[in-house]
């Protein structure tokens, strides 16, 4: 997996949205998986700019989300539908029938997977997926023990993963027990893929899924195994990396390196 790091949050969102942009200069119609959580906010913000100053286009584009929480209605604001319309789609022009996301309201789930990995495939898979990482080092809402192997599908949230949602909740209202999620399988799939992550909280998991062996209980790790991953890092969130100096070294000279 090649790393990029960057002092800030700021310069590393603008290096991962060079790298969206670099995607839609060469293929207009490219497929983008999209991911949400707080460390996107940053990166969708520096696209939306993009757009805005006419440097990039989504007019062609195509996206599949990676994962729901069952239960909640796309009006939830928890909901992932809420957090990517309010932090992206509304802002840029991505047709509305070519926004693929998981339903968190289905009436036949495993019909819905089934159809959700072949739409997929029917629109040529993913050329870009973007990712965050859970402080556990989980992507998507392949929580630790998840098959490295495993296909879009219902998940059963953690205990741990409740804690970390329970505040953004009203009280006393019932938080998702399940999510319906792509699979480390499926999202191995994608032709290039960039995962970002900043501040302490991940250095650990950081550590892990870069440096640490390939295995379930790290599924972020799996992506170690792809031919053309990036991370995207912050000092922070690069901090207990026992290669720091070496992928400084290496961003560094790269540029010069034959055939670059």
């Amino acid at each position: 997996m090649e790393v990029i790091i960057k002092k800030s949050y700021e310069e590393l969102c603008q290096a991962a949205a060079q790298a969206v942009a670099q995607v839609l200069n060469s293929k207009p119609n490219a497929v983008l998986g999209l991911a949400t959580g707080n460390t996107l906010v940053g990166l969708y913000r520096e696209l939306v700019r993009m757009f805005r100053e006419g440097e990039i286009d989504f007019s062609q584009v195509v996206t599949f989300n990676l994962d729901e929480y069952v239960g909640l209605r796309k009006e939830h604001p928890q909901s992932q539908h809420y957090f990517m319309h309010e932090h992206f789609f509304k802002y840029v022009n991505i047709a509305p029938q070519n926004i693929y996301m998981p339903s968190g309201t289905s009436q036949n789930y495993q019909a819905f997977c089934r159809w959700y990995e072949q739409r997929i495939k029917e629109c040529g898979g993913i050329d870009l997926q973007i990712l965050g990482i859970g402080t556990d080092g989980h992507i998507a809402f392949n929580e630790p023990g998840s098959s490295l192997g495993s296909r879009t599908r219902i998940k059963t949230l953690s205990r741990r993963r409740l804690e970390e949602i329970k505040d953004l909740f009203d009280e006393g209202e019932e938080l998702p027990i399940y999510a319906i999620t792509m699979g480390v399988g499926t999202i191995l799939e994608a032709k290039r893929i960039i995962l970002l992550a900043h501040g302490y909280a991940k250095a650990d998991a950081v550590a892990a899924a870069i440096e640490g062996p390939v295995t379930s209980m790290v599924t972020a790790s799996a992506l170690q195994l792809h031919r053309d991953a990036i991370a995207y890092l912050d000092d922070e969130a690069a901090s207990k990396l026992k290669l720091y100096e070496y992928y400084v070294w290496v961003q560094e000279k790269r540029p010069a390196a034959p055939g670059m």
